[in-house]
């Protein structure tokens, strides 16, 4: 059965914190605490976080302390610290992004989706590596993981279309919709022209129906995995089966993003402003990536270029181990890049001082 109707993986660190942060930077004990008093703790050291950025990280391990000599090491030992040390950064700079937020907390609608929306790509590294602490994990267990990365890709979709909603200003459950966009033209294509005209005039109507598509991948992705998890566990999976619940999950997906794209180009123009393709390219690349190198890897298991030269590892397993890696490494990139599709400027004030200046 090919890996990419299943999925997941990765490992373990500690990380070296400069001296010159101070023993109290990243320690607090969370023990007793409540979750405010944690999150007002993390805005009063966003600063450390910043200055933990920029300071040179070194990953020791256990022994004291003892500093990595990357001579004496075996290439899947240097893969797997490489794999640990990009979670670390994954996790680093989504939390420098979220502790901006959190600092100009102004529009309490967009930035919780914004904040949803740049969880993605921590939550993926650390699933991953997770994945990566058990090699030898059975389907299910592989499975499960894989579930909670696309469950979470199918809430995130959908605080996409919620943000942009926000940005014009429109509210569904409020009967909302700004006058100036009623009436415009939606030109739906090939196949949706046999569900729906071809021309159709945007009304309340239509933005709740594209809402509608939006969210029923959040309702379709998680039964979906229960139900594969359960018949797995159960011991009843046939080929054909995995099959159905790829079609069914695929034709759910492409109806979410077939709204998104939909609505992009029916008000392009007046979300121009606040760069939605950047932010929707950080949502969609995470998923291509993954999805397409699993294909690729499937190629290559069945090409016998990928093989498993222990007993007691299977060719499988080999293959999740090295897309998880492949996605721990992936993920820093749409991490730093997620920091200039959402930063805070529009919140803080920064994007307005940069247009007075323009307009002087």
């Amino acid at each position: 059965m090919p890996t990419w109707l299943r999925r997941g993986r990765l490992t373990c660190y500690y990380s070296y914190v400069p001296p010159s942060l101070g023993p109290t930077c990243l320690a607090t004990p969370l023990i007793g605490c409540s979750l405010p008093s944690i999150l007002q703790d993390l805005l009063t050291r966003s600063h450390y976080i910043h200055s933990l950025s920029s300071s040179l990280l070194i990953l020791a391990f256990a022994g004291e302390g003892t500093m990595m000599d990357l001579t004496k090491m075996k290439p899947p030992q240097i893969t797997f610290y490489c794999s640990a040390l990009s979670v670390f950064i994954t996790v680093l700079l989504t939390l420098q992004l979220v502790s901006q937020h959190l600092s100009h907390w102004k529009n309490p609608k967009e930035q919780k989706a914004i904040l949803i929306i740049v969880l993605m790509a921590p939550i993926y590294a650390v699933v991953s590596f997770v994945g990566l602490l058990d090699v030898k994990g059975s389907e299910i267990f592989f499975l499960f993981l894989e579930s909670i990365k696309e469950c979470y890709e199918a809430l995130v979709i959908a605080k996409f279309l919620a943000l942009m909603y926000s940005y014009l200003n429109i509210s569904i459950s409020k009967n909302i919709v700004p006058d100036g966009i009623k009436g415009r033209e939606i030109h739906h294509s090939f196949p949706m022209t046999f569900f729906q005209p071809h021309v159709v005039r945007l009304d309340h109507r239509t933005l709740r129906l594209l809402k509608y598509w939006t969210w029923q991948f959040v309702v379709i992705r998680p039964v979906c995995s229960i139900l594969m998890i359960a018949l797995q566990i159960i011991d009843f999976y046939p080929s054909w089966l995995s099959w159905t619940f790829t079609i069914v999950l695929n034709l759910s997906v492409s109806l979410a993003l077939y709204s998104l794209v939909v609505f992009y180009h029916v008000f392009a123009k007046e979300l121009a402003p606040h760069n939605p393709l950047a932010k929707f390219l950080c949502i969609k690349g995470i998923v291509f990536f993954c999805f397409w190198q699993g294909i690729a890897l499937d190629i290559l298991v069945a090409m016998g270029v990928i093989k498993s030269h222990h007993f007691w590892l299977e060719v499988e397993q080999i293959q999740e181990a090295i897309q998880n890696v492949l996605v721990c490494l992936e993920m820093v990139i749409f991490a730093a890049v997620q920091k200039h599709a959402y930063h805070v400027g529009p919140y803080s004030g920064e994007t307005k001082k940069k247009l007075d200046k323009k307009t002087e």
